[in-house]
């Protein structure tokens, strides 16, 4: 079982790594083809709508083959089909190429996540923040490798080949160990199971458009609206970063000394406060600060929501996880979008109140990951 464990924590840390490095090369990428903003927008809306896909069709794929039946051939070509959109020659090729790398990507991430749920059950206590945490080590590993190839004069194509190499090694090797897992215990779907999945997916998205906005305007509001210099400004989003990890990393014992509700309640308190008591002050060293708050509160939620969703319906637990994934990763792209719109309206320091509200909502909704996993039987994983 720690095998099991190390492994799944590898192929987290390989989703995390693909995301940063693709991060890390999107303004070359935007540069060669010469595009806007606007236009990469709509490229970008191409790479969300293939990772949704990947991830509605990757909840019944591994619910009927098994996770590693599925996590082999995606985890294995992932990080090749970035190569493509490296090469592609015109706005139409790369929101192709964005879109058939989402899908494989959104397939992924179910089927690494029902792996971790899967392991966690066997494993009999908390981890599935550990593997998250993963995650998030693995973008700065990504982001760090993107900006040394770029630094290095190195193109996309060269930059994504090479880490597609190295990464479908590491795929290769951790889906290779297996281990003994309790099997899903065979009930039927009902509609208060499904309401529950429903909620936990609302509980995703709330904290998803949270992380969607640090990402996006955290540097902004601190260097435009608050008069901080550059660098106290990109120290922002990389408390925020470096305060999710933290959060991740600790979420596992806190877990299970407190339980998942007062874990996840416990941080929306604190990425509410902590945002909203920067909002407030306005000074630009309250405002990073405030963005690491919001990190370390809302780090926990998604790895308790997967956990729970795998739970709730233990004999389509892929199924489950797939639609509160979905749900939360709409917040995730319209998260910037919701919050540069209302920005133009009323202005980023109003705007950025919307996380810290949809924070106190995921407080009041805390009680949706009350599930404790099922399954007694020890057999061998699929």
């Amino acid at each position: 079982m720690k095998k099991a464990r190390l492994a799944t924590a590898l192929l987290f840390l390989l989703y995390g790594t693909l995301i940063g490095v693709w991060t890390a090369r999107i303004p070359a990428i935007k540069e060669r083809l010469g595009l806007t903003d606007g236009l990469l927008s709509l490229a970008l809306l191409a790479l969300a709508a293939g990772a949704i896909t990947g991830m509605q069709a990757g909840g019944p794929l591994v619910d009927r083959f098994g996770t590693r039946r599925v996590l082999t051939p995606v985890a294995v070509a992932d990080g090749f089909l970035l190569i493509p959109v490296a090469l592609a020659p015109s706005l139409a090729t790369l929101a192709a190429a964005l879109f058939a790398f989402g899908v494989v990507h959104g397939t992924l991430n179910i089927a690494m996540n029902a792996r971790g749920v899967e392991i966690e059950r066997s494993w009999g206590s908390p981890i599935m923040s550990s593997f998250h945490a993963a995650y998030s080590v693995g973008g700065f590993l990504g982001a760090a490798a993107g900006g040394a190839f770029a630094a290095a004069g190195a193109g996309a194509a060269v930059t994504f080949a090479s880490v597609a190499v190295v990464l479908a090694a590491v795929a290769l090797v951790a889906v290779s160990v297996r281990a003994r897992t309790h099997p899903a215990t065979a009930v039927r779907q009902n509609p208060g199971r499904l309401h529950g999945v429903l909620l936990l997916g609302g509980l995703a998205f709330c904290a998803l458009i949270g992380e969607g906005a640090a990402a996006d305007w955290s540097t902004v509001y601190v260097r435009d609206n608050l008069g901080g210099s550059p660098a106290l400004a990109a120290g922002a989003y990389a408390a925020f970063f470096a305060a999710m990890t933290a959060g991740r990393l600790a979420g596992d014992p806190l877990t299970a000394r407190f339980g998942p509700v007062a874990v996840v309640r416990a941080g929306g308190l604190l990425a509410a406060g902590g945002l909203g008591a920067a909002l407030v002050i306005g000074h630009p060293v309250a405002g990073v600060i405030g963005f690491g708050c919001l990190g370390a509160g809302l780090s926990t939620i998604a790895p308790q929501v997967f956990s729970a969703a795998g739970a709730r319906n233990p004999d389509r637990p892929a199924r489950a996880i797939a639609r509160a994934a979905s749900i939360g990763w709409l917040g995730f792209f319209a998260g910037p979008v919701l919050i540069g719109g209302g920005a133009t309206l009323t202005g980023l320091p109003v705007a950025l109140a919307i996380p810290v509200v949809l924070a106190v909502v995921i407080v009041l909704a805390a009680r949706a990951v009350a599930v404790t996993p099922t399954g007694e039987q020890v057999t061998a994983a699929r």
